[in-house]
């Protein structure tokens, strides 16, 4: 390997280490009570999907907090259907002893397999992970139903929309919103749990990695470690009946024109920012995907659009990845921008500077930018005058990189006390049930 890319590696694993000791020598207050006769078992309800490698995200990164602030407990994951053999042979890849199961709980309090059967009789706590909403509120509806056990909620979106979702939430023994105007929503509905605070998505907590293939493509494709930066295209509405072969039903005609509507729009600025850095800087673009559509958007709305000149310093990443590739992708580069929420988050966990770009389809939770005091580095594609704004964002992040990196690591360090004192909330539940 270069010497740079040997050099580089090392900065890499050095901020992860000073965050993981950080995080380590905060553990010992959050010790489980020594008067535990065994262990506590969580059963963890997470992964929702596999085409994105945000939602992948989820699930390993709340696995790591465990690992990480809770080590005593043991875990088993209750994974959605969805799942593929892939995505859990990268989760074994970095959690070799995790237990995955799958399944439902029938109306007669049955599991549908014997693993989740025996998964659920195990457990002492439900734990549902972060997503867009309290994805599993059947399940977990289920879950208490039949079993009488307690469970929380780490790290959702709240938007007041979905009746048993509403009910549940007042159930859980806690609830972590993603973002405070979920918190705000969901304390004006009048949910009652009796913990309700501000908790980061887990996938802050990713530390998935793929070096060996990541290290490969940068080669291939000419980018330099740190002369690069990734932009993130993105539709209004996610095409996802492009994945499943559906038939366009009204719902998705409505979507699809609105998208159609939208994106020179939201894409232009994209467009032009890509260019200001390829002209005005040494620094080279990956025009890289979030979820499996968005390879041939990004040929589509930014590469095949660009000047000649451009085109030439820009890259355009033409196959889906993993989240474990993706992030030791990041982790080289000089930043990130563009319309995803995900990717920024996984960055930013990992010590990268991220843009974020939302809009008026999206759910709050870009707001959880303002939340971790990056409030600067979010830019509401719909406000003229913040689009304005994203140019030189962008470049601030190559020409000033220094303090870049300095509001990256004040976030860190408010990410890992919310991160630190949420967990200490989940041991506090588990003690009471062992």
């Amino acid at each position: 390997m270069p010497t740079e890319n040997l050099l580089s590696d090392h900065c890499i694993l050095n901020r992860r280490t000073l965050m993981q000791a950080a995080a380590v020598s905060l553990v010992s207050q959050i010790k489980l009570s020594a008067g535990s006769r065994r262990a506590p078992r969580i059963l963890l309800r997470s992964s929702w999907q596999v085409v994105n490698i945000g939602d992948i995200a989820h699930t390993p990164g709340v696995l790591t907090l465990l690992e990480r602030y809770l080590p005593e407990a043991e875990v088993i994951l209750w994974a959605s259907r969805s799942l593929s053999e892939e995505v859990a042979a990268m989760e074994h890849r970095r959690f070799p002893n995790l237990k995955i199961v799958k399944g439902r709980i029938g109306s007669n309090g049955k599991a549908s397999t014997p693993e989740l059967e025996n998964a659920v009789r195990w457990s002492d706590f439900l734990l549902h992970g972060s997503g867009p909403y309290l994805v599993a509120d059947k399940d977990v509806a289920a879950f208490v139903a039949h079993t009488k056990k307690p469970f929380g909620v780490y790290g959702i979106t709240y938007r007041g929309n979905r009746e048993l979702e509403t009910k549940m939430l007042s159930q859980a023994k806690f609830v972590f919103f993603r973002d405070t105007v979920s918190l705000k929503k969901a304390k004006q509905d009048g949910i009652a749990s009796p913990i309700m605070q501000f908790g980061p998505d887990g996938a802050f907590a990713v530390d998935l990695r793929d070096d060996k293939s990541a290290i490969s493509f940068l080669r291939q494709n000419g980018l330099e470690e740190k002369k690069f930066i990734c932009c993130i295209p993105r539709l209004r509405h996610t095409p996802y009946w492009r994945l499943k072969n559906r038939k366009k039903k009204d719902d998705y005609q409505i979507k699809h024109a609105r998208n159609e509507a939208m994106k020179e729009h939201d894409h232009a600025p994209l467009r032009a920012a890509i260019t200001e850095v390829v002209r005005q800087s040494d620094t080279k673009v990956l025009i890289c995907p979030e979820d499996m559509t968005q390879m041939q958007i990004g040929k589509e709305m930014l590469f095949d659009k660009l000047p000649e000149d451009v085109k030439k310093r820009v890259v355009l990443r033409k196959k889906y990845w993993m989240t474990d590739e993706a992030v030791s992708t990041y982790v080289r580069s000089a930043g990130l921008f563009g319309l995803e929420m995900h990717s920024p988050i996984m960055c930013i966990g990992n010590g990268i500077p991220a843009l974020v770009g939302r809009f008026e389809e999206q759910t709050s939770k870009g707001f959880m930018w303002e939340d971790i005091g990056l409030g600067d580095w979010l830019f509401d594609m719909d406000k003229p005058k913040q689009v304005a704004k994203l140019i030189p964002a962008v470049m601030s992040l190559i020409s000033n990189s220094e303090a870049a990196q300095e509001k990256v690591i004040q976030a860190q360090n408010f990410l890992v006390q919310r991160q630190l004192e949420t967990m200490n909330i989940l041991k506090k539940s588990l003690n009471r049930t062992t």
